[in-house]
């Protein structure tokens, strides 16, 4: 079968890796997925439902064992002869999201994995697009405003994982002289905005987990601040971004901040989470100094279930700019919706899933 376009995708069966092979499936499409070998299983379970939702032939999809830490990616002779040869289009999202990552970790997937999906790519005659997804928190410890192109700089990161994250964009950053890359740096990504849907329990849905305990009484001591505001994107804004502008020729050479132009401060969003419980909001607001005194303290997690790595980013005061952003989507219509607008299915989400 002859096909308009053939997908390389690192990252899957990963939460947004699966959810942009769904959204990019169809029948003139093929996809080689790089999967690791303990997640062989999942793999092809997810692919067999995307398959049946989006009426692509199975055929489509070839899953390639590999890893990208190994050179090659890890992948077979003849496997790696068949991507070179028919990719037309690579998407690298496979990563280390954790924020406690030790350093070694960090910088053997996040560096010399991408600097391996690098060389793949330049090893492709054919090879249309290469979209790599970072992060919007390769800014670090930078105060302030932070443009899309803003990259470079010495302010420092909160944990290995930003500081590895900024090292491999780097990377990318300077193979746009060579191939047509663009750049997508999502903020924190939490569930689907109309259905609420996640695939796993961390940064803000600590805060949701922390109220569910006993939403009546903890809602009057609001935990965030008016200084600092917590940029929270839905997954399906992000997919639907990545999708769109992956295919644009105005997003070529690029870095997109696929962020919420006008997000929530962390006391705003704990006020949202607490109506959407109680129908009422807080009643006191602590110093900031104090609330971050306590979530560093030994007896925080326990009582939160915030870890001490998520605390810093409820108290470094950015705002992601995103005017490339917004004038690459707006011809789509890509928009990001406000937290308001779908914090109640996030809510419903956790509610109904709470073993999750």
């Amino acid at each position: 079968m002859k096909f308009s376009e053939t997908i390389f995708m690192t990252g899957f069966p990963g939460f947004i890796a699966g959810r942009l092979v769904e959204r990019l499936a169809g029948p003139g499409v093929q996809f080689y997925l790089l999967v690791q070998p303990n997640f062989i299983d999942v793999a092809v379970a997810a692919i067999n439902e995307i398959a049946e939702a989006t009426e692509t032939p199975l055929e489509n999809f070839a899953i390639i064992e590999g890893d990208i830490t190994s050179p090659d990616l890890g992948m077979s002779s003849e496997d790696l002869a068949s991507v070179t040869a028919e990719a037309t289009d690579i998407y690298h999202l496979a990563a280390i999201y954790d924020l406690a990552v030790s350093k070694e970790l960090a910088y053997k997937v996040n560096v010399q994995g991408t600097k391996n999906v690098n060389d793949l790519c330049r090893s492709i005659s054919g090879l249309h697009r290469f979209n790599y997804v970072s992060t919007c928190y390769v800014s670090g410890l930078r105060e302030g405003v932070i443009l899309e192109e803003d990259l470079e700089h010495n302010a420092g990161f909160r944990n290995y994982y930003e500081e590895t994250k900024y090292l491999a964009e780097m990377e990318v950053e300077r193979l746009k002289e060579e191939l047509a890359v663009t750049i997508f740096r999502p903020s924190v990504v939490v569930g689907d905005s109309r259905t609420g849907e996640t695939a796993k329990y961390d940064g803000i849905y600590s805060l949701i987990n922390y109220l569910k305990m006993a939403p009546k009484l903890l809602r009057f001591v609001n935990v965030g601040n008016d200084a600092v505001r917590l940029n929270l994107v839905p997954v399906d804004f992000v997919v639907n971004g990545i999708a769109a502008l992956a295919k644009d020729a105005a997003a070529i050479g690029q870095t997109v901040a696929l962020a919420d132009p006008a997000p929530l401060t962390t006391a705003e969003i704990f006020d949202t989470l607490a109506e959407g419980f109680t129908r009422k909001r807080s009643v006191v607001k602590p110093p900031p100094g104090l609330v971050q005194g306590f979530l560093n303290s030994k007896i925080s997690p326990p009582i939160t279930g915030l870890p001490h790595a998520g605390v810093p980013y409820f108290f470094v005061s950015q705002t992601y700019d995103t005017r490339v952003a917004n004038s690459l989507l707006e011809p789509h219509g890509v928009e990001c919706p406000n937290f308001r607008e779908y914090a109640p299915n996030l809510l419903k989400f956790v509610v109904e899933h709470p073993g999750l």
